[in-house]
């Protein structure tokens, strides 16, 4: 029989007509029902830490402000991308720092990475090198800390032994030693007979980022900004894909500050410099294509994404207003998974936190990528983590097909609202900068430092009060883990190594004519000016260090007053120092421990048991979770048997005023120094539960890190 019900393949689909359309109000109105009396605007709207109010579902009338929503990618004002064809013609730069302290050792896996994807070296120096101090100068714990010891021409040389600079990018996070650093960069192309017009990267130049890390500069601000002029103008005319400035938000984004502000602040940042670089002569059309932006994304997926679209939108206004072309307008973007939101504790997470970051950055439109490894936080990172942190960019690429498609997200829009959003209030903010005497004026007062603070807090509040989860800290908490090992952080030895290693570089020719006319072009920088990066390349030819470099660079020169940094936090810190200070009560031999004292069948019990099992695994705690009792005497008992030092009643609100009297003093008779804790916070029944002996109430509006530590050391467990 035949089957007058299927449509014929001839009919079109019509479901516009056959289905009527839903209106924002019907589908408002059928959400209201189904909350049975709760507000709408309480339990559907999200407030951001950035002051934006997120709606549940969004619609096209929510686009009647965006001013951007008809541009193309390729097109000004960039909030798509600057690539007409994204990434089709040329795919991010997979930019993994490359862990290292010896040359030989950095150069070896460096080698490895390229090898294995890797088509930008993201080079972090120690604190020595940043600062600008030879090994043999500095002083105990800065050589080989967390980055690569470069102190003569000979260790940069063997650090990129073998390595192509014309095919593969060069990242140099060098703090504030970026000119002698360029210097011997330049000295070794010389060297190598390599065209400094194929060298791309970035010699990042930044002063202003480390005044917000550190507090203070080595050298004064204006001559910072001198060399800058400098480097920019010799940049531009010898090695014109060799970037010069890198403006950081990891400052920002890392002590716990908005997207807003990390936007606001990094856009002042790099305003700040152009105002500079123009006072001394260079035009901005000179001196924005030498900038580059290094964005901190986190795992607010949609916010970040909106961040990255709304910096080249800014970028590109802000360059227009000052003249600047078309091509002067573009950003180069770069983007490193954030620190503040990974762990110790259940550290592998973080491989998930990465990926989500990471594909943020590249559906943001990233020029260059740095995935930090799941373990960065915890220890330097070893070869797998590492592996696995480029990998998963890679996959990213070529198992995703990321960089098949062109701003994924453009047209969203949920998307284009956030985008304009977090646009429109970051300009306003850094309109306030501005109105402050910019962002230097506002640091010496101290009012970006604490506003981010001030979110901060928020935050932190946020993650003690377990309103903002992380897994495996204060949600999903595995007590039994056992920790990473930690690599030894003793870099005594190495520090040793590489102080006899330069004074005997420096020692080596003392006396002869190639020591002589190293010291005659030292004379020659010392008394440079106009040309000084000129002549610090040709001393760096003639065998001077770094720190040499350096100290002729500043000899004229002495720090500006310091300022307040920022404090560089992680959100899991404070519930990651109980769980250590229940692990060290542990090693001595008594883990503290909870008994959950359920009253009751399964049904009346259960939901406040699990909660309390879930909320007290979070310090490491031992936790009995008992079977329910009827018969309150017998409950106590095992309780008070369990050597539990705090007992946490769980039943109902119903049953708790004729069980909780009965319940404390059952345990008080046999254990008075126990603490009786009960699950819920009946507010009617306070006084009386406390009147009646209970200790402590355990509930979800609790401020866990606060309300534990103060348990812990009730029981002489302190942090």
């Amino acid at each position: 029989m035949q089957n007058t019900s299927v449509r014929s393949q001839d009919v079109p689909l019509r479901l516009r007509e056959e289905f009527p359309a839903t209106t924002y109000e019907q589908w408002k109105k059928t959400v209201e029902a189904e909350l049975k009396g709760a507000p709408f605007d309480k339990k559907l709207l999200t407030k951001t830490y950035e002051g934006i109010t997120l709606q549940p579902i969004y619609c096209q009338k929510d686009l009647t402000q965006v001013a951007h929503l008809n541009s193309f990618p390729g097109f000004a004002p960039y909030v798509r991308g600057d690539k007409a064809a994204g990434y089709l013609t040329k795919s991010w730069d997979v930019s993994q720092e490359i862990v290292g302290a010896c040359p030989s050792e950095f150069n070896a896996v460096a080698r490895a990475a390229i090898s294995r994807g890797l088509t930008a070296i993201n080079l972090v120096v120690d604190q020595a090198t940043r600062k600008g101090v030879d090994p043999d100068k500095a002083l105990t714990g800065g050589v080989g800390e967390r980055g690569l010891s470069v102190a003569t021409l000979d260790d940069l040389d063997k650090a990129l032994d073998g390595i192509d600079l014309s095919k593969v990018a060069l990242f140099v996070r060098s703090g504030a030693a970026a000119i002698p650093f360029a210097a011997l960069l330049a000295a070794l192309c010389k060297k190598r007979n390599i065209n400094l017009a194929e060298v791309r990267g970035c010699i990042e130049m930044n002063p202003i980022g480390v005044m917000v890390l550190e507090g203070q500069l080595p050298h004064s601000l204006n001559s910072g900004y001198d060399k800058m002029a400098q480097f920019m103008t010799w940049a531009s005319t010898h090695a014109p894909r060799l970037q010069t400035v890198c403006v950081h938000s990891r400052s920002w984004h890392e002590a716990g500050g908005s997207a807003v502000q990390e936007l606001a602040f990094t856009l002042a940042t790099a305003v700040e410099y152009l105002r500079e670089m123009n006072r001394r002569g260079l035009d901005v059309n000179l001196a924005a294509p030498r900038i580059r932006f290094a964005m901190t994304v986190g795992s607010n997926f949609f916010m970040e994404i909106a961040k990255l679209r709304a910096t080249r939108m800014l970028w590109a206004q802000v360059i227009a207003a000052l003249g600047g072309s078309a091509e002067a307008q573009k950003l180069a973007l770069h983007v490193r998974t954030a620190q503040w939101n990974k762990t110790v504790l259940d550290p592998y997470v973080n491989l998930l936190r990465t990926t989500v970051e990471a594909f943020a950055g590249a559906m943001g439109g990233c020029d260059s990528l740095q995935v930090g490894a799941f373990d960065e936080v915890i220890r330097t990172p070893d070869e797998l983590s590492q592996r696995l942190a480029c990998n998963t960019q890679i996959i990213l690429q070529k198992e995703c097909d990321l960089d098949k498609v062109m701003d994924p997200t453009g047209g969203a829009w949920y998307v284009e609202h956030l985008t304009d959003q977090v646009a429109r209030l970051a300009w306003a903010l850094f309109q306030d900068i501005e109105k402050r005497g910019g962002i230097v004026k506002a640091l010496r007062e101290g009012f970006p430092q604490a506003e981010v603070a001030k979110v901060a807090v928020e935050k932190l509040k946020s993650v003690a009060q377990r309103r903002d989860v992380i897994v495996g800290i204060n949600q999903y908490a595995n007590p039994k883990e056992k920790p990473l090992a930690r690599n030894s952080a003793d870099t005594t030895v190495f520090e040793r190594q590489r102080h006899d290693q330069v004074k005997a570089y420096r020692t080596a020719g003392a006396g002869g004519h190639e020591h002589y006319t190293m010291l005659k072009k030292l004379e020659i920088l010392l008394k440079a000016d106009k040309n000084a990066f000129d002549a610090c390349v040709e001393a760096a030819e003639a065998g001077a260090t770094l720190g040499e470099l350096t100290r002729c660079l500043r000899a004229k020169d002495k720090p500006d007053a310091p300022i307040t940094p920022v404090i560089l936090r992680r959100a899991a810190m404070e519930v990651e120092k109980l769980r250590a200070a229940v692990d060290a009560a542990a090693a001595r031999g008594a883990r503290p421990k909870v008994y959950l004292a359920n009253m009751g069948p399964l049904a009346q019990h259960k939901a406040r048991a699990d909660f309390c099992r879930g909320f007290f695994a979070i310090a490491g705690m031992e936790i009995v979770y008992a079977a329910g009792g009827n018969v309150v005497e017998e409950v106590a008992k095992k309780a008070v048997e369990s050597k539990a030092q705090f007992i946490v009643l769980c039943s109902t609100d119903e049953t708790y005023p004729a069980l909780v009297p009965e319940f404390v003093k059952a345990v008080k008779t046999l254990a008075p120094e126990r603490l009786v804790i009960l699950a819920g916070y009946p507010a009617e029944q306070i006084e009386a539960h406390k009147n009646a002996g209970v200790d402590e109430f355990v509930h979800v509006r609790v401020n866990a890190v606060e309300f534990l530590a103060n348990l812990l050391n009730k029981i002489g467990v302190t942090l």
